[in-house]
């Protein structure tokens, strides 16, 4: 945005701290911020801090945070144990060259949680975890292939990313998509080792993996694909999946960096889905950069023995870093059957009271999602897969329109992406995130029948 788009979109002085804050990033940072994911409508606005479930901007707006740093902050901000643990250790040091204890207590509770993780290597984010969680069934299988959802969203490797984007046309339900690499310049070899499935698809799964199967080294699934509409999977689709998996020697990584807040065990278990690998990220750092890779022993060993060199070398100067061991651990050792328990409550409870509002008023919306996590759609029909989830551009007004609307209310919704409870969250919490969206469905009632 120029200088001059600026000052045409300061509207209130609510705003004017972060709209001189996005003047001063604009010169120095591309399209004025570091990440693509910022929402700018037109300008973000900057945080000053945060405070259990609520952030405060820099203009003193107080928030009640729905988007916790894209899934990540499942204590919300803040959150004492970690605040203290963190600063404790970084008395005595950041990071080494050398392993510390910390990181053999954070794998330990992932291994004794997770049935699928027998061992566990970690990095320094989702993107990185999911990376080598492909190479390493490469590795394993000595295939270069991967079979991914389209749609669904798997971090920024070249392989795991191409496929966000559909190729043929949504409206054909027929039509199996082909893999478009996500950026321009990507190397064309990289959509021919792409391989794209259609969510909850069961009839045409098998015939795809039986043409693939000497080609594919994994089938990389989300099990409630987040950005592509936190879709829903269905039992026989679990099922078929497993099973052609299972038949044709082709490995299966769930991606769990977002949806392992789904449960103590994570979200696998939940579904009947039973990975060779996982990913994990988020939630199990406690606010800090993390990545993990765990699965089982005998895959795992691709990444070395104490007597054979690895066929996969996997390093990072940051990985396992003691601050990121220590604050993870102590945020998952918070995170108890009673914890999980309580964010399932509320977040059915956020749910049925959203359903409940939109049939009361019979309003063309929808939503999705589980545990502790939500997505309002402008449908009149939940989606199920990725091209049901597509919005046009008038869906994507009215959504825009829906987080504006929030934000007048004092509540942040992620726009086009999957909302999230946090454990310092009450009915209150609930209560109010209902009232705002009552209030935003009459709203759009009015202007529908002015309209018409």
């Amino acid at each position: 945005m120029s200088v001059q788009g600026i000052h045409a979109a300061q509207a209130s002085p609510a705003r004017t701290k972060s709209t001189r804050l996005f003047r001063r990033a604009v010169p120095v940072f591309p399209g004025g911020v570091t990440r693509a994911t910022v929402e700018k409508d037109p300008i973000p606005f900057y945080v000053a801090y945060g405070e259990g479930a609520y952030l405060v901007d820099v203009d003193g707006n107080r928030l009640l945070d729905l988007n916790n740093n894209f899934t990540t902050l499942i204590h919300g901000h803040g959150f004492e144990p970690v605040r203290q643990a963190a600063s404790d250790l970084m008395r005595t040091g950041t990071c080494f060259a050398n392993p510390t204890q910390h990181e053999i207590g954070l794998a330990e509770l992932l291994v004794d949680r997770i049935p699928a993780i027998e061992q566990v290597r970690f990095v320094n984010s989702g993107t990185e975890a999911v990376m080598f969680a492909i190479k390493a069934a490469r590795a394993f299988t000595g295939r270069p292939g991967i079979v991914r959802v389209e749609g669904a969203y798997h971090g920024a490797y070249d392989w795991a990313e191409a496929g966000q984007a559909v190729a043929s046309n949504p409206d054909d339900r027929a039509a199996i998509s082909r893999a478009i690499p996500a950026y321009h310049g990507t190397p064309a070899s990289v959509a021919d080792d792409v391989h794209l499935i259609r969510f909850n698809d069961v009839d045409g799964l098998e015939q795809r993996l039986h043409a693939l199967r000497d080609r594919v080294a994994c089938l990389l699934i989300d099990p409630m694909p987040s950005r592509a509409g936190l879709l829903h999977p269905n039992a026989t689709f679990i099922e078929a999946l497993s099973s052609a998996a299972r038949k044709h020697g082709i490995l299966i990584i769930a991606d769990e960096v977002l949806n392992l807040r789904q449960g103590y065990a994570g979200a696998s278990p939940r579904y009947g889905l039973t990975p060779d690998l996982v990913t994990a990220g988020k939630i199990i750092g406690g606010g800090f950069p993390i990545g993990a890779i765990g699965g089982r022993e005998e895959i795992m060993r691709v990444f070395g023995t104490q007597v054979n060199k690895p066929l996969l070398l996997q390093g990072g100067t940051f990985s396992a870093n003691p601050v990121s061991m220590v604050a993870g651990r102590v945020a998952m050792e918070a995170m108890t059957h009673d914890s999980f328990n309580h964010l399932e409550a509320l977040g059915e409870r956020l749910r049925d009271g959203l359903r409940s509002s939109i049939s009361r008023i019979d309003a063309p919306f929808s939503v999705t999602g589980a545990a502790s996590l939500f997505r309002i759609h402008p449908k009149t029909n939940a989606p199920t897969e990725f091209r049901e989830a597509l919005l046009s551009d008038a869906e994507g007004l009215v959504m825009r329109g829906l987080a504006r609307h929030f934000l007048q209310r004092g509540i942040l919704l992620p726009h086009g992406a999957a909302a999230s409870l946090s454990t310092p969250m009450t009915n209150s919490d609930i209560d109010l995130i209902l009232a705002a969206f009552d209030d935003f469905l009459s709203v759009h009632a009015a202007n529908e029948r002015a309209q018409s």
